[in-house]
């Protein structure tokens, strides 16, 4: 039998995000968020369903908190709804969304678990959509400003920051296609535009983190690159891949590790450049402390003589339809580990989504899941062992929730979820990843 074991003081973590899980969207000063607009939108969410409720987490905190401290994660990722804390997007801070966050940070530190906070994943407060949202420089500042009090408020005692989750998931699902709030179908150059100013964002919020915490703060951003994998692992094969990694990545990965757009990508793109303004590239280019790499499965196989691509069919898939490529980890740390030299690397989302429902006896015996997060974490054993900075795993999701366009029907959570009561059932997955954590392996 081959043991898998993690080093000493890796980070062993589930993540959820505000809108998917904490329902309250109404309640306590609350701001509308482009989630709560959106899903109202006639056939913009499957069966009309909405963030309104979601998990109800924000009246199960305690009972929620216990469930982490059983599972024995040391480290626990979430996001903060910005209009929460402030319900037009700037002006007036909502102290009640700021108390829900302080009950929550406390709760998590009182059962030793660390906090590790995403302070933008997804939910733009409305107020600012109506102002022009992303496309809007004004964004970039608000985002600065609401990062300030927030910070201020927990600087003291939280330690991991990320700025953003997954800024291709915002430009291209969000502005591109819309089928992600705000719902738009943009112009290409809008979509670089936006792109621009959530890089802004990113520096400036990065800027103000380190300039108002009282506890040295680890600064990262949470990224989902499309990761090819090599046909085989002969160095030809690897080179393909990066290649197709930087033609697919770049635009994006460039700027925060380099200060600088991809001059080919700049230069064919004429007239759709972005604006960019004096001091906005070092703002952007600001240290990251780690790189929070969110991974679920590859976008390509590549072989370096078919044209640098390859379409692979026989791949089994998840109920996302989302090929199963159990390497994914490995060579997505490893390609941009060769290309980019990241300090630290955390796998901030690894999961599945799996018709779960519960038995005959009342439990959820998830058997595809553990497979999958066995399988995967191999990848992740492999790229420490191979000297990669990898320093801890959050599995996606720590509950059942809503999963954007497609509501309440994909069930990603190692927790159940009954929408209709809000009842909580650890599947047989959170009872085999909490003796994978009590055991530092498998």
């Amino acid at each position: 039998m081959v043991y898998y074991g993690f080093p000493r003081g890796f980070l062993w973590g589930a993540a959820t995000a505000s809108a998917q899980i904490e329902g309250a969207a109404e309640e306590d000063g609350k701001g509308l968020s482009i989630w709560d607009v959106f899903s109202k939108r006639p056939g913009a969410v499957k069966n009309g369903q909405s963030p309104r409720f979601a998990c109800d987490h924000y009246h199960h905190l305690e009972q929620d908190l216990d469930l982490i401290k059983n599972l024995g994660i040391n480290a626990y990722r979430f996001s903060m709804a910005w209009p929460r804390i402030f319900p037009a997007g700037a002006g007036a801070v909502n102290e009640k969304g700021l108390d829900f966050y302080e009950r929550l940070v406390d709760g998590l530190l009182a059962r030793k678990v660390k906090p590790f906070i995403t302070l933008y994943h997804w939910d733009l407060p409305y107020a600012l959509e109506e102002k022009g949202g992303w496309r809007s420089r004004d964004t970039a500042y608000a985002f600065r400003d609401y990062t300030a009090t927030v910070v201020r408020r927990f600087g003291d005692r939280v330690k991991f920051w990320a700025t953003f989750n997954e800024l291709p998931c915002i430009v291209d699902l969000g502005h591109r296609t819309g089928i992600h709030a705000p719902g738009a179908k943009e112009p290409e150059r809008v979509i670089r535009q936006v792109t621009h100013h959530l890089l802004l964002a990113h520096g400036l919020g990065a800027q103000v983190i380190r300039a108002c915490a009282r506890l040295k703060p680890e600064v990262g951003i949470v990224h989902c690159p499309g990761i090819p994998l090599p046909f085989y692992g002969s160095e030809e094969h690897i080179e393909a891949a990066r290649r197709f990694f930087i033609k697919h990545n770049s635009w994006m990965m460039d700027p925060l590790f380099k200060g600088k757009y991809p001059a080919a990508d700049w230069e064919a793109l004429g007239r759709d450049v972005p604006e960019v303004r004096r001091g906005d590239m070092k703002t952007i280019h600001q240290p990251l402390d780690f790189f929070g790499f969110n991974v679920y499965a590859a976008s390509q196989v590549v072989h370096a003589r078919y044209g640098g691509r390859l379409f692979e069919p026989y791949f089994p898939r998840t109920d996302m339809g989302w090929q199963i490529t159990s390497d994914v980890i490995y060579w997505g740390c490893r390609i941009i580990n060769d290309l980019y030299h990241p300090r630290t690397f955390f796998i901030t989302e690894n999961g599945c989504a799996w018709p779960d429902d519960v038995n005959e006896f009342g439990r959820v015996e998830d058997y595809a899941r553990i497979e999958y997060l066995n399988a995967h974490l191999k990848g992740v054993h492999r790229a420490i062992r191979e000297k990669i900075p990898v320093k801890g795993y959050f599995v996606w999701s720590l509950m059942d929730n809503f999963e954007w366009g497609y509501g309440y029907t994909k069930r990603f959570g190692i927790i159940f979820v009954n929408y209709e009561t809000f009842e909580r059932i650890p599947k047989l997955s959170y009872e085999w990843y909490a003796r994978t954590i009590r055991n530092n392996g498998f």
